[in-house]
């Protein structure tokens, strides 16, 4: 199965900036973003704790459905 990094990488370096492409961005040189995870609980603990460049969380929640939809869940 596709991690929700793997995923979301699919949205970086886009012609046209989106807030999904630079929430891709900043989460490609978050070395500390866990990589291989697919459980939405931890990205998002890990998000509100770390992810100082994630300003509201619905972004996440809305590229986790994106994820979701993806992977055939």
């Amino acid at each position: 199965m596709k991690s929700f990094y793997q995923f979301l990488m699919t949205y970086r370096n886009a012609l046209k900036k989106t807030e999904m492409s630079l929430f891709a961005e900043n989460v490609f040189y978050d070395h500390g973003f866990p990589k291989n995870s697919s459980d939405y609980h931890e990205i998002s603990d890990y998000l509100e704790m770390n992810g100082d460049y994630i300003l509201d969380m619905s972004l996440f929640d809305e590229a986790w459905n994106a994820y979701l939809q993806n992977i055939g869940k």
